[in-house]
Order: structure tokens, then sequence, then C-alpha cells
């Protein structure tokens, strides 16, 4: 089980603001933020839940490539909050909204690109 993960980001405030929309619908919050003056050189945002960052930005430089990131959401209905607010905060459609059985019958997804085309998904395994 990983205990968080970090990434760097093209435009800091643009990201922090995509993302604050984006996961709001998954109970996902800004949490943490460290200045340049805390960490030494670089910006960092943390979004998490219960009083802990678990989800982390940077402006340490240029992104080094994309990644997927897959949040689980409680139910269904937060998968379609979640596509509708991260399309809403500028983020693109890369997969809507609707079930992936060839993951498994439950599987049930929705995948955005993030301002960096980060391939951000939200997923719930609950069954309807």
């Amino acid at each position: 089980m990983l205990d968080h993960f970090g990434m760097t980001v093209a435009d800091f405030d643009r990201s922090k603001a995509f993302y604050q929309k984006a996961l709001a619908p998954l109970s996902i919050t800004l949490i943490k933020e460290l200045t340049a003056a805390d960490t030494g050189g670089h910006a960092h945002a943390g979004f998490g839940s219960d009083g802990k960052p678990y989800f982390w930005i940077g402006d340490a430089g240029r992104p080094s490539g994309t990644v997927h990131i897959a949040f689980a959401a409680p139910s269904r209905d937060h998968v379609h909050t979640f596509y509708r607010a991260a399309l809403a905060a500028g983020g693109r459609d890369n997969g809507t909204r609707g079930p992936r059985p060839h993951y498994h019958a439950n599987y049930f997804g929705a995948f955005v690109l993030d301002p960096d085309g980060n391939n951000i998904e939200a997923v719930c395994h609950r069954p309807e």
C-alpha cells in the first residue's frame, strides 16, 4: 500500500485549482501547502482526507512524463460527479464514466486528462 504520491506539474497554480475542483466530489481536499522556503526550493500542495495529505503536486521543474492515478470513489454517483467536476475545472475527457467489465464485473470508472496530460481516474468497485 502506498503512503503518498507526488508529481511535478508545469503550472502549479493552475494544477492546484484543477485538483481542488476535480477531487472535491471524492472528499479529497487541499490539506497542506509548502512554500519553496519550507522545502528548500519548490512549492508543494498536498491533497488528501481525514487530515492526511497523500497526493502531492509540486513545481520542481518540468514534468518528466505523464502518469495514471486512480482515486477510489465510494459510489458510482461519485464517479459521475468527479467526471463532471474535472471537466468543468478544465480537464479533458479520456474515457467517459461507465462500466469497464474487461477489468472486472463491478469496475465503474471515468478518466480525465489533467492540465499536464496525466490520466486521472475515479473508480468504484461496488455493484450498482
